[in-house]
């Protein structure tokens, strides 16, 4: 049995994240968030104890290093730009760690953390359980095995819809997040580079506050990519069945469905892990080239070979912001 912590308890994706610490059975002894809406670790682990500030959080994890109680395993699940800064503490801490993607938003804090990992004898290992879908896992294993010089035609289109409050939040600050790229869809780059191989091209179309479309030449697969949070880019089918998420991924007349058998990818993330099969710090340097060039790219527009949803019409920012 592996003593967690978790920093950042009160997110969104850490129920995930305590549902996988129970479900392999170990055991949470500390958790941070700097809000008190944790109600929900009553359900996993109600005699763990929390902090509502870091440095008592700290103060806590130090005094248990030597006791029955001293961390393994940090679990980071804090907004996108401060998981660099937990899973340096974490390691330095001298526990081993578990972060939600994106690991980072810039490809060179990626040489930093393997320097701390190399000084510590702690390792990094990163959320990126799309490779471990069934469907994903197949599809790999059919390229891998098909014509090696074949090159297939993909689009992908991803659209999970949001309400203001994410403007309001860091989530809306791209300096946070790293956009809606990097955000919703870092672990889909990371999918198409897993199967099809080393980008090649990475043209971006239409990047805006609830959007990004691009093209990306993988050694694989030309990929046509439209990812949305504004509901009115949902197909119409989609509206009318009550629906607020559309996944799709079509490979030449091919559409791969993986829309189910998400809900147990994070407890199987855990399993791999803790027998020693996780994804490091090498693993991850693709999907976070692709975004944070996504992010710094200049939009040429609808230009050459492009997403058709590409060509719908862009809203205002909801509060009036550029």
């Amino acid at each position: 049995m592996k003593n967690f912590a978790v920093i950042g308890v009160g997110g969104y994706v850490a129920p995930r994240h305590l549902k996988a610490i129970k479900e392999t059975h170990n055991r949470l002894v500390a958790a941070y968030d700097k809000s008190d809406s944790v109600g929900i670790i009553d359900s996993y682990f109600p005699d763990a104890s929390f902090f509502t500030e870091f440095e008592l959080f700290d103060r806590h994890c130090s005094k248990i290093k030597n006791s029955d109680e001293h961390l393994d395993i940090v679990s980071v699940c804090t907004p996108n730009y401060l998981h660099d800064s937990h899973t340096r503490y974490a390691l330095r801490l001298g526990c081993d760690v578990i972060c939600e993607k994106p690991l980072v938003l810039n490809p060179w804090n990626i040489d930093s953390l393997q320097k701390i990992e190399q000084e510590t004898a702690h390792k990094v290992n990163n959320i990126l359980q799309l490779r471990l879908h069934p469907s994903v896992v197949a599809l790999k294993k059919k390229i891998d095995e098909g014509p090696q010089d074949k090159v297939y035609d993909v689009d992908l289109t991803y659209i999970t819809s949001r309400g203001n409050w994410y403007y309001a939040s860091w989530k809306g600050d791209t300096n946070k997040s790293g956009g809606i790229a990097t955000n919703i869809g870092v672990h889909f780059y990371d999918m198409l580079a897993y199967i099809f191989g080393d980008i090649q091209e990475n043209i971006v179309h239409v990047a805006t506050h609830d959007r990004v479309a691009g093209y990306l030449r993988f050694q694989k697969a030309r990929v046509r990519y439209f990812l949305s949070i504004n509901a009115n880019t949902l197909p119409q089918t989609v509206l009318e069945q009550g629906l607020r998420t559309y996944r799709s991924i079509h490979i030449g007349e091919e559409e791969f469905e993986f829309s189910g058998g998400f809900t147990e990818l994070h407890t199987e993330s855990y399993k791999q892990i803790l027998n020693g099969n996780g994804f490091g710090l090498d693993d991850v340097r693709n999907c976070i080239q692709i975004v944070y060039d996504i992010r710094n790219a200049k939009p040429i527009g609808l230009v050459g070979d492009y997403h058709p949803l590409a060509k719908l019409p862009v809203e205002p920012h909801p509060f009036g912001w550029k």
